[in-house]
């Protein structure tokens, strides 16, 4: 998941508790293993290199997921996105690409370029694929589920910020949940939220940008032109029913840039935004 992984049961039954951990962890593994693009061999290894495969159920649903983001964000939000690493590396520096590196790289982006007809999938010559954008809150999801059905005691699951409650803790009013501060060297949460059930999703660019000249580059960058997203605000949360829909709300806001609290109105979600 790239992040820190917890999940919090209240309950006096440590062998219970350790028990739901095994299966939230093995769960998270599970995703991990299928859908990371860093592991070798796996079903992405192999699509980023070039195969064409007929994918599961599970795989195609994140496809038509991923699609359908596409389609709402008017190609903002694009899962062979992730090469543009190769011209970015948000790691507070002030190393900002050239117009020449990006564009030495965003030819290979492109989910109009992808052929994908259910169950088949195939990519253009150096093109890639990458679920970061929806493979986390989806875990999160999928962990929570299984606790869910492992117990009836409140958990909380939480991967790296992405949030589920199955339910309150017993006597309060649910459970404390911090949003990072946008300054890091802060140490205290910008805001504390009650969480009593459903999920909880961040976009923002406290621990990924760069920055130079004075202009914060923040790392939600726009797959049309490689860039940055334009007056994108520094800290989007949004509270729904799963951790799926409310990743997918933030991360679409985020992609309007000054539009972003517009947009959420419109949803009817609960949400805290921050420039």
């Amino acid at each position: 998941m790239g992040s820190p992984c917890e999940l919090l049961v209240e309950t006096n039954d440590r062998a219970r508790a350790v028990r739901v951990g095994e299966v939230a962890a093995g769960e998270a593994w599970r995703i991990e293993d299928k859908f990371s693009r860093y592991l070798p061999g796996n079903l992405v290894a192999r699509l980023n290199n070039g195969e064409r495969i007929d994918v599961d159920d599970e795989t195609a649903n994140l496809l038509d997921f991923a699609q359908t983001l596409y389609e709402l964000s008017h190609g903002r939000f694009d899962i062979t996105s992730g090469v543009l690493r190769e011209a970015w590396t948000f790691d507070g520096s002030d190393n900002v690409p050239s117009q020449t590196d990006i564009d030495r790289v965003l030819h290979r982006v492109g989910w109009a370029k992808v052929s994908w007809e259910r169950p088949a999938l195939a990519l253009e010559p150096g093109m890639q694929i990458d679920f970061g954008g929806i493979a986390k809150e989806y875990a999160v999801d999928k962990a929570a589920s299984l606790a869910a059905s492992e117990t009836d005691s409140p958990c909380l699951v939480n991967f790296g910020g992405d949030l589920v409650a199955t339910r309150p803790p017993a006597d309060s009013e649910g459970w404390q949940v911090g949003i990072d501060a946008l300054d890091q060297n802060q140490g205290v949460a910008q805001k504390l939220i009650r969480l009593q059930n459903g999920g909880l999703a961040t976009s923002g660019d406290s621990r990924r940008f760069l920055m130079k000249d004075g202009i914060r580059y923040s790392h939600i960058l726009d797959p049309l032109n490689g860039w940055p997203i334009v007056d994108a605000p520094r800290s989007i949360t949004v509270a729904a029913d799963t951790c799926t829909q409310a990743g997918m709300l933030a991360t679409l806001a985020m992609l309007r840039g000054l539009d972003a609290e517009d947009f959420l109105d419109g949803q009817g979600v609960q949400y805290w935004c921050y420039r």
